[in-house]
């Protein structure tokens, strides 16, 4: 039988070789975008990678000992140049000649050379470098030598800083470096594997050494409980030794301390002074931070112009998270004239360094045709590598296009599948679209008591539809006992917070007195609050206040105007509210026309009274040439519904033109109630049509 710690190590190894493959993959396209001078740089190194790849296994193969001992003292010498040990002059230049010469024989050397870019310790700062030379560090059975040690003195410590670092850059990202949440899960495991082997290389630079790069780096080690519990002081304490250093980075992340009050006691004033010092020496997350400082108003004054310069100063030295920002700023006008084509170039240009939340906007906007051509393919496809990183809201949206076929053949259980994903994070889209899912039997069988759970799941977080949802339960009785009055308290919940199906709701409950004492003012206030956000049935219903001086004085003009907006959404209620307008002239100049075209697209809707003034169109030439065939269709159509006033009109019109014979059926005109119901021309009694 095989144990389980050997099936993971079976499996990881591909899954390993598949990061570092598509890694290379990114690295080499972001290559082919340099100018010459850097392509021979980067080439360079990529010719070091393929050789070193080919002497993985040196201790064992190609590296004679000798030559395998005299390379760890090789990178030996390199730090004691690198951090001044053992009595060494400090020359971090000469140490990165020493590491490039160690790197063909020991990868472990890349991991520190790595670093060095990363940082700018004897080279200049170059992030995608710094990533090549971690990945160049990774041998591909790098479990296997976690598990068992195999790497002899402190070449694993130096691998392990290398995944440590990975593990960094594909969670939080750094400008030109891809951002991939499900690759920095695995990093993180070969961490938790490693046990604080995975930290001592950090350890011993950050405290023998006092390197500030090694105490921010080791912060975040406290910071985000990898390793190690989870040690909020602590990580403050290597944050602030970094700072104390003059080291922007981890300056910023003071900063970040100070606002949040991680580790220290919240202190806005101070993290500004950390953040302005620390954006000052240019570094993009301080930078960042600002323009979310003067955006919400902490500790300065809210100011949207100046949040926008930061989130800008962000997003041109390339900080995804501030592209992202800069987007939404060009996109909802914040601190800038709305420009939708701008926020999707920012949009994009953070989607493609992987930040989940822009590819989520990225997909919004292509599915929604926002400054770009709407492209439900490409909706998908960013909605699908957000959602592939775990993000909740793209999960929602991903599974809302495949309820609904957007840009994908419909697959109503892959949707309540990624419904459940985002649920599962506490999304309240998705706790809302479960709980219609459930009501609806859409990818899952009927069950209106979890409908009615999910519902109040997303409303207990005031998702304002949800309660609408829930208002509707309660009110009709479904998957709950009915009540009135807690279905209003859920109407104005969202009301309240600007929803015009609620506000609509609403005043239909205090028109007609449900759960509710009886107040035609505040029926008519929350129609118009509805209506004047273009809800259809809101603007047909606020229409019938004024013509019927329910909670306003009586004004058939306004009623028709309100009529009018409403049938222009195809509102069939309306369309016949108006269309009786403007077959009367009331309100409205009189156009038999155009009311008769009304009638007919209502009618056609299935509005039972507008198939009676169709009908009555055909028969008198209201609008229409006469025609008394359409005319019985109509009427027949209507009393079939239980209009008994169509009922009437037909008995009389087929009795005029004897459309049936006396000698093949019974005359329609000697039928009473009874047969006109077996035979379908009534079902039940109707009220008159209006």
């Amino acid at each position: 039988m095989t144990s389980s710690s050997d099936t993971t190590t079976n499996n990881s190894a591909p899954m390993l070789n598949q990061i570092i493959n598509y890694s290379r993959n990114i690295l080499e396209k972001i290559l082919s975008n340099h100018n010459a001078s850097d392509k021979a740089y980067y080439s360079k190194y990529f010719s070091d990678y393929n050789n070193n790849n080919q002497q993985r296994h040196y201790s064992k193969q190609l590296t004679p000992h000798d030559q395998l001992t005299s390379t760890k003292k090789l990178i030996e010498q390199a730090e004691n140049y690198l951090y001044g040990r053992h009595g060494y002059q400090m020359k971090a230049e000469y140490a990165i000649e020493l590491l490039q010469e160690a790197c063909k024989f020991n990868i472990s050397a890349h991991a520190i050379l790595g670093f060095c870019f990363e940082f700018g310790i004897g080279v200049r700062v170059d992030f995608k470098t710094a990533e090549m030379h971690y990945l160049s560090s990774v041998p591909f059975d790098l479990e296997e030598q976690v598990r068992t040690c195999f790497q002899k003195d402190n070449d694993l410590e130096r691998i392990l800083l290398a995944v440590s670092r990975l593990a960094f850059l594909r969670k939080i990202g750094l400008p030109g470096v891809r951002v991939d949440l499900v690759e920095a899960e695995q990093w993180e495991l070969y961490l938790e594997l490693g046990g604080v082997k995975s930290m001592s290389w950090l350890y011993r630079s950050a405290k023998k050494d006092q390197c500030p790069a090694s105490q921010y780096c080791l912060a975040y080690f406290h910071h985000h409980g990898l390793v190690v519990k989870r040690d909020e002081k602590m990580a403050f304490y290597w944050y602030k030794k970094s700072a104390d250093q003059e080291f922007p980075r981890g300056a910023a992340l003071v900063g970040f301390c100070y606002s949040d009050g991680l580790g220290v006691k919240k202190d806005v004033k101070k993290a500004l002074k950390y953040y302005g010092w620390a954006a000052y020496h240019g570094e993009t997350f301080a930078l960042y931070n600002l323009g979310n400082c003067h955006e919400e108003g902490i500790g300065v004054r809210k100011d949207l112009h100046k949040a926008f310069k930061w989130y800008k100063h962000a997003a041109e030295k390339g900080n995804a998270i501030g592209q992202n920002a800069l987007g939404y700023c060009y996109e909802d006008g914040v601190g800038v004239e709305a420009d939708a084509a701008e926020a999707v170039k920012w949009y994009t240009l953070s989607a493609e360094q992987g930040y989940p939340w822009a590819q989520c906007n990225l997909g919004f906007c292509y599915q929604n045709g926002l400054g770009v051509v709407k492209d439900t393919a490409a909706c998908v496809k960013w909605y699908g590598k957000a959602a592939a990183q775990g993000h909740a809201r793209a999960q929602h949206n991903l599974g809302f296009c495949y309820q609904n076929g957007i840009g994908v053949e419909a697959n109503e259980k892959a949707a309540v599948r990624l419904y459940q994903k985002s649920a599962s994070q506490g999304n309240v889209f998705a706790y809302h679209s479960l709980g219609y899912c459930f009501q609806n039997g859409v990818g899952v069988e009927v069950n209106e008591r979890k409908a009615v759970h999910y519902y109040k799941l997303s409303a207990e977080h005031n998702h304002a539809p949800a309660q609408v949802s829930l208002g509707y339960c309660y009110r009709k009785g479904t998957g709950v006992e009915k009540d009135e009055y807690e279905a209003v308290r859920l109407f104005r919940l969202s009301a309240e917070q600007g929803n015009a199906t609620a506000q609509n709701s609403l005043g239909f409950c205090y028109e007609e007195g449900t759960g509710v004492k009886k107040n035609p003012k505040k029926a008519a206030y929350w129609y118009s609050q509805a209506a004047i956000q273009g809800n259809a049935y809101a603007q047909c219903n606020l229409g019938t206040c004024y013509a019927n001086g329910i909670g306003v004085k009586p004004r058939i003009s306004k009623a028709a105007y309100w009529y009018k907006k409403s049938a222009q959404q195809r509102h069939a209620p309306a369309q016949e509210k108006l269309a009786l307008c403007l077959q009367t002239g009331h309100g409205v100049a009189r156009d038999l026309e155009l009311a008769f075209d009304l009638f007919k697209q209502a009618a056609e809707q299935d509005c039972l009274s507008a198939k009676f003034h169709l009908a009555n169109c055909y028969e008198k030439g209201l609008g229409c040439p006469i025609d008394l065939s359409k005319a019985t269709y109509w009427f027949e159509r209507a009393a079939i519904a239980g209009c008994r006033s169509s009922y009437e009109r037909l008995r009389r019109l087929l009795s005029r033109a004897c459309l049936l014979s006396p000698y093949t059926v019974h005359s329609v005109t000697k039928m009473d109630e009874a047969e006109l119901l077996s035979r379908g021309f009534i079902l039940g009694c109707g009220a008159p049509a209006a």
